[in-house]
């Protein structure tokens, strides 16, 4: 099975922990009865915490370029292209996507950024795979 699939596979692992910590800090300023229940008032405030916003930020951003990845994932494999340039990439967005979320939750400035630049590095290279 090429690395890009098995990758694919993992990156639905790493959106479930996204949504985990996103969820779980709302949860821990909300109260396990506004997660339990409808969610139709804000929990008391309008405002997120700080790492409740910063975790809902970073899955934001994950789910801004997972389309991308998976599209390209699925695209370098049915068409054969799979390995080398594609697989690197696909390496690199993965790692990289795991590195920035502690970045993000610790707020890490500048850092977080050149590793989200490096995530797209590897979406670049598995899209010159494929032209």
């Amino acid at each position: 099975m090429p690395i890009e699939i098995t990758l694919l596979a993992w990156s639905v692992a790493l959106l479930l922990v996204h949504i985990a910590l996103q969820g779980q800090t709302a949860t821990a300023r909300k109260g396990i009865g506004w997660n339990a229940g409808p969610r139709d008032d804000d929990g008391g405030s309008d405002r997120p915490g700080k790492l409740e916003g910063r975790a809902a930020r970073a899955l934001s951003n994950f789910l801004e370029t997972y389309p991308a990845f998976v599209a390209l994932a699925l695209a370098v494999t049915v068409t054969n292209r799979a390995g080398g340039l594609a697989a690197s990439g696909a390496v690199l967005w993965f790692v990289a996507r795991i590195i920035y979320v502690p970045l993000y939750l610790f707020g890490v400035p500048y850092v977080r950024s050149l590793v989200w630049l490096v995530s797209i590095a590897g979406l670049l290279m598995m899209a010159a795979r494929l032209i």
